[in-house]
């Protein structure tokens, strides 16, 4: 266990916290909910982005950047929208300051009052679907595949770094289409990016689905989602894509003239991860010792350490060690040699373990005569020796090895704790145990509330791969065509 960390099954909550603070992933700001993301915790987020914009531009779309702020009025032209993000909007009342002259303290000019209050953006669609309206005329000018990495405002009152805080990072898309089918698809499409990128990539399992009316995103007809299961057994919503059929197309007048020459509404999509799946890698694979990072999104994915007693000693495994450094870059491996001669190697050990760098490689006198280098995995924390011959390729397969045993890990775990239930007494016990339950409902938000409202559970989503199976809810008795899936969520 690692010094200064509380154990997951102590204090799971604080078991995070000390995670993301104690491997300088990211700290509280001085602005309330609002937090600091340091380099290390940035670089895992430049890695994320750098894949995700790349899958994105695969499949057609561009990037672009919309305004921050927003006019209030444009929330009002959305009605479920507007209501959906009411409570959470930081709102831009006036544009200057000034300096008190009695006091001298400087206070808002109460004579730069906005013509119209600013809301700063929560989400983007309306923004977006007023530059909308003026680039669509024809079908000739769909579809329009737009995506913007952002920053953006939702004033939580809760908040816990990276899962949920006032201010965070993402993507966000807003797509324009043609027909309700082509709008679908692209819904779809996205889901299936993001699935790919949280099992490939993140090494995290997910379900795919939709979620419940009571669920959905607000003005969206459908919202399409992925989940994964945490340690903790609570459910992490991971990514959304949402069909908007012609809601925002209505709302902001978006009409183009179709092959038959008939004015239309615009068919619309939207779509976004954020920093949260930070929040979600560190809680799909962390452990006591600290960070465990898939060496897919890893900054540093091997560290070497050098063990010496006199600079004659150093010089020699620092020439030896920048063979090696070369080697494993050309395999596009990105590796640092800690050569730091203020901390001992100990130090350095429990260091690099905290961060979560998959492949530790200790070098010291003995290495050099034998030909031979120290292997510690940070996934399994086992070592080896292994002869320096070949080594860049060896640490290459066995960085492919821990991305996958990462994975199967937490596949594992996942399945060990997903369950089917027939019975309220069932339900209640296993929500309380936590994990995905699957259980049979019947399809009304009155029962979906009440199932809430006495186990804190919510259907996480109806599953796109589910069986037809006829039953009854497991809470009112009603006949049930079908299982979704319960559970405790962040």
């Amino acid at each position: 266990m690692a010094k200064g960390i509380t154990t997951k099954e102590e204090n799971y909550s604080q078991w995070y916290n000390d995670i993301v603070k104690k491997a300088d992933l990211a700290e509280n700001s001085a602005v309330r909910g609002s937090m600091v993301i340091k380099p290390y915790g940035y670089a895992i987020w430049e890695k994320m982005q750098s894949v995700l914009d790349g899958m994105f531009k695969e499949t057609g779309h561009e990037n672009a950047y919309f305004p921050l702020f927003i006019p209030k009025s444009f929330f009002s032209k959305e009605a479920s929208h507007v209501a959906g993000f009411a409570k959470e909007c930081a709102v831009v009342t006036h544009y200057r300051l000034k300096t008190d002259e009695k006091t001298g303290e400087i206070v808002v000019d109460p004579d730069a009052k906005l013509e119209e209050e600013l809301i700063v953006r929560p989400t983007s669609e309306t923004i977006i679907w007023d530059a909308y309206k003026n680039w669509i005329q024809s079908y000739r000018d769909l579809p329009i595949l737009i995506n913007q990495w952002a920053n953006v405002v939702r004033w939580e009152m809760r908040t816990r770094l990276f899962l949920r805080t006032a201010e965070f990072l993402w993507q966000e898309g807003h797509t324009a289409h043609e027909t309700k089918a082509e709008a679908i698809k692209e819904s779809e499409l996205i889901l299936d990016v993001y699935a790919d990128f949280a099992e490939k990539w993140m090494g995290m399992p997910v379900l795919k689905g939709t979620k419940s009316a009571n669920e959905r995103f607000a003005g969206a007809i459908e919202t399409y989602c992925i989940e994964a299961l945490m340690q903790d057994g609570k459910a992490l919503q991971a990514g959304t894509s949402h069909f908007l059929g012609q809601n925002f197309a209505k709302a902001f007048d978006v009409q183009f003239l179709s092959r038959e020459n008939k004015l239309e509404y615009v068919w619309a999509s939207s779509w976004g991860v954020s920093t949260r799946l930070i929040g979600a890698l560190i809680m799909s694979h962390s452990d006591n010792n600290g960070l465990v990072l898939p060496p897919k999104l890893a900054p540093i994915q091997v560290v070497i350490v050098p063990i010496y007693r006199n600079d004659e000693q150093r010089e020699a495994i620092s020439k030896k060690v920048e063979g090696i450094v070369k080697e494993l870059k050309a395999k596009g491996i990105s590796v640092k040699f800690d050569n730091r001669d203020t901390r001992k190697p100990g130090f350095k050990f429990s260091e690099w373990e905290l961060k979560g760098v998959p492949v530790r490689l200790a070098i010291g006198p003995r290495d050099l005569e034998n030909g031979t280098v120290e292997v510690a995995r940070r996934d399994t924390l086992e070592k080896e020796t292994l002869q320096m011959a070949d080594i860049a390729e060896k640490i290459d397969h066995l960085l492919e090895k821990i991305q996958d045993n990462i994975y199967q890990k937490a596949s594992t775990f996942r399945d060990d704790n997903t369950f089917h239930v027939d019975s309220w007494e069932d339900f209640r016990e296993k929500i309380k145990q936590g994990g995905f339950v699957l259980a049979h409902w019947d399809g009304t938000s009155e029962t979906e509330l009440r199932i809430k409202d006495k186990t804190k559970a919510t259907i996480r989503l109806i599953p796109l791969d589910g069986k037809p199976e006829e039953g009854k809810c497991i809470y009112s008795g009603k006949p049930s065509k079908g299982r979704v899936v319960f559970a405790k969520a962040y």
